[in-house]
């Protein structure tokens, strides 16, 4: 049997960002993207913080897709415990993409948006767990011993 709650997304860890200037021959998408990824780091910083895109949550409320579907497109920040491990908070930009549920009222949509951000509060929490995170946590030690063992310099300009 299907998941009542179908999650996915894309996720960027935002420490992984190292450069905030956009190219000048950008596309308005990849331009408006990586604003609100800029916008995310200055509003929640870059570390223990995770930029989710390409995202979607989809409800199902009866068990036929033809009927009883509610589905979410989200983009926004998954915010962490200092060890990375459990999921602190959310900050998601929410919208109602697509729905088979001919009942759907304006206030039980309301609802179903906050569901959806706790259910994705949820599924980081899986996605920590499955081991996702490990390879960046890795990547993080790595960087911080060649940090380390050239006095604080990585490369150039840092």
């Amino acid at each position: 049997m299907s998941q009542s709650v179908d999650i996915s997304f894309d996720c960027l860890p935002l420490r992984s960002v190292g450069r905030l200037d956009i190219p000048i021959d950008a596309s308005p998408k990849y331009r408006a993207r990586a604003e609100r990824i800029k916008e995310a780091i200055e509003t929640h910083g870059s570390h223990n913080t995770y930029y989710l895109y390409n995202a979607q949550c989809t409800f199902h409320l009866t068990n036929t897709p033809e009927l009883g579907m509610v589905q979410f497109e989200f983009e926004g920040t998954v915010l962490t415990d200092t060890s990375d491990q459990k999921t602190q908070g959310s900050d998601l930009k929410i919208e109602l993409v697509r729905e088979t549920c001919d009942w759907l009222t304006a206030p039980a949509s309301d609802w179903l948006a906050q569901c959806a951000a706790r259910a994705v509060e949820v599924e980081f929490d899986r996605y920590i767990a499955a081991g996702d995170l490990q390879q960046t946590v890795e990547r993080v030690q790595k960087l911080q011993a060649e940090c380390d063992e050239r006095g604080g310099f990585v490369g150039m300009y840092l």
